[in-house]
This record gives C-alpha cells, sequence and structure tokens, in this order.
C-alpha cells in the first residue's frame, strides 16, 4: 500500500487541522518608534514604519490590541540626546510620557520598554564611552561596561514609575539583568518582569533601525559588546544562562532570522519564554523585494514567522505585526 501524505493536505481545513506549529498575533510584539514631535515621519528606509508623536502611539497601540495583538514595546527618539543619554532615565523622557499615554488611554495593552541608551546619546552607543589603552582607529573606543550598569538600572526604574509592564534591557552590558533587577526590586517593581535581550548579534541586519533612531555610532563600532555572529553556541549559551541566572524572565534572540539555530537551542535548553526579534534588516529585504515584484509579501512574511515560531519562538517582536494579524484573521474567515 502506497503512503499517501497528500490526503491531508487537500482541503484548507485538513491543512489547518493537521499542523504542528500555530501562529497567532497574540504571539507578537509591536515595535513602536515615539519622537518628540507631534508629527508622524514616515522612515524611508523601513516603509510602512514611522516615528510616531506620543498620541499617534496611543492611537497605534490602540488598533494593534483590536486586532489581537496585547503588546507594544515603545522605542525613544529625544530632541536632546547627550553623552550620558539622559533623556532616557528623564521622569518626562519620551518613552516615559509615551508609556503613561498608553496605559491610560488603552489600558489592556502590555507596554514593554526597551531599556538602552543608544537613542538617547549623542554618540549612538549603548552607554557612556571609554578610551581601550593601547588600540586605535574604531577599536580604540568601547562602552565603559560598569558606569553603564548605574544608568540602564535607573533607566528601568524610571520606566517602571511610568507605568510599563516589562522592561527589556538590549545594552548587552556584563551584569545588566542582574543590576536592573536588584533596582527594580529595591524600589518596590518586584512584580516587573525583565525581557532580556540575551543573545544579541552585532549585526548588519540593525541598518535601518539606526537610520529610524539615529542611534548609528559616531565613534567604534558595537562588536566589542554585542555578540560575534560567528561566535557560535557556545557564547550563545553562555550569555543566556548568565541572564537567567541574573534573573531574567525571558530570553530573546536578536536577530531571528539568521539565528534560527540558535532560537531552538535556546529553546531546548531553558525552560523560560524564548521571544524572536524580527529585525528592521529583515523587515526592509522583505518589503524591497515585493515592491519590486519579487516575492509575495504577505506569503513570505507568514511563512518567515512560522518559521520562528517552529524554531522555538513563543513571542516574536515584528513590524509585520499589524499587516501580518489582518491577514491571519482573513485566513481564518476563509476557512
Amino acid at each position: 500500500m502506497m503512503d499517501r501524505p497528500r490526503r491531508l493536505r487537500r482541503t484548507p481545513a485538513l491543512r489547518a487541522m493537521t499542523q504542528e506549529v500555530q501562529l497567532h498575533p497574540s504571539q507578537f510584539i509591536y515595535p513602536l518608534f515615539v519622537h518628540e514631535r507631534e508629527d508622524v515621519t514616515p522612515i524611508a528606509t523601513m516603509p510602512g514604519v514611522s516615528r510616531h508623536s506620543v498620541a499617534s502611539a496611543v492611537e497605534q497601540a490602540r488598533e494593534a490590541l483590536s486586532l489581537g495583538i496585547p503588546s507594544v514595546i515603545l522605542f525613544g527618539i529625544p530632541d536632546h540626546k547627550d553623552a550620558l543619554g539622559t533623556q532616557a532615565y528623564a521622569e518626562e523622557g519620551v518613552i516615559q510620557r509615551a508609556t503613561r499615554a498608553i496605559k491610560a488611554q488603552v489600558p489592556g495593552v502590555t507596554v514593554i520598554a526597551d531599556t538602552c541608551l543608544c537613542e538617547y546619546t549623542d554618540h549612538g552607543h549603548c552607554g557612556p564611552l571609554c578610551e581601550v589603552p593601547g588600540l586605535s582607529g574604531a577599536d580604540a573606543w568601547t562602552v565603559d561596561n560598569d558606569a553603564s550598569l548605574t544608568l540602564l538600572a535607573q533607566t528601568a526604574v524610571s520606566q517602571a514609575q511610568a507605568g510599563a509592564d516589562v522592561v527589556a534591557p538590549s545594552a548587552m552590558m556584563d551584569g545588566q539583568v542582574a543590576a536592573i533587577r536588584a533596582a527594580l526590586d529595591e524600589a518596590g517593581f518586584a512584580h516587573i518582569p525583565v525581557m532580556s535581550y540575551a543573545v544579541k548579534y552585532a549585526s548588519a541586519y540593525y541598518g535601518p533601525f539606526r537610520d529610524a533612531a539615529g542611534s548609528a555610532p559616531s565613534v567604534g563600532h558595537r562588536a566589542t559588546y554585542q555578540m560575534n555572529p560567528a561566535g557560535g553556541h557556545r557564547e550563545a549559551l553562555r550569555e543566556a544562562r548568565l541572564d537567567a541566572e541574573q534573573g531574567a524572565d525571558t530570553l530573546m534572540v536578536k536577530p531571528a532570522l539568521a539565528y534560527l539555530d540558535v532560537l531552538s537551542l535556546l529553546r531546548r535548553e531553558f525552560d523560560l519564554p524564548v521571544v524572536a526579534y524580527n529585525v528592521s534588516g529583515e523587515y526592509a529585504l522583505v518589503k524591497a523585494a515585493a515592491q519590486a515584484g519579487y516575492m509575495d509579501e504577505r506569503r513570505t512574511v507568514l511563512e518567515t514567522l512560522t518559521g520562528m515560531r517552529r524554531a522555538g519562538a513563543d513571542a516574536i517582536i515584528t513590524y509585520h505585526a499589524l499587516d501580518a494579524a489582518r491577514w491571519l484573521q482573513e485566513e481564518q474567515v476563509r476557512l
């Protein structure tokens, strides 16, 4: 007797009934860029994505929730930047104001605050800079790790005070999760989870984000603190294990698409939720190909996000969130 797997692929209902991997809007986290202006400014390198005012960010959060997307992650773009990124932890910083507005007007949305300094420093790095003795050129400057911990902890507490439901440290400083966890607990925010960017690579896929946030480094590079793309599985496991031991509540892999093996590895090795970040460059590549007529955007996006789920992601940060949620709703209607 011939085996006939095709029997279960014959109709949409049969395919849906037998699929192992489910993709649903509740698994999406929608990223929002918020600036201090009153306008909405399209980002040229990320078609369909804009820098939002606080009021517009509220409406975007409302739209996301109406589509079944329960969470947003906020990235702030201040008018004033300085060497210490002081607007990251200012009481009236743009993310603090946006968080308060969203929680007041769309209380059902979970607000995740990106906890980093690169959008707020005038040099574009994730903490205060220091010189590296004996080196020259791009390698002569790096981030002062331990000085950054104090500022990152201060930023996380400020975000929690503004009403953030989750803080997400992304600076890749050694010990940042422990410092933030201790500061949150001491300030009375023991209930606030830490979503750690545990495995974050020095990737070329961040280019459009740096354009959107104005966070391209003016000196040096991030390879001294973000992970080596060729570092391998041992480095990824070490970084994730350190964050888990320091009190991280979830672990993130960033970028996702080129590192699905790492995502799958974390899913096997840890019992914490794993988040995939479908980053700006991955988004821009699909958009560019779709606009040129080379690919079907809808099918490509849903296939990519399904691949991240199949690799083990419990949640996905994606700029495609609103469109993907609409497409999934339409597929349900057709069934």
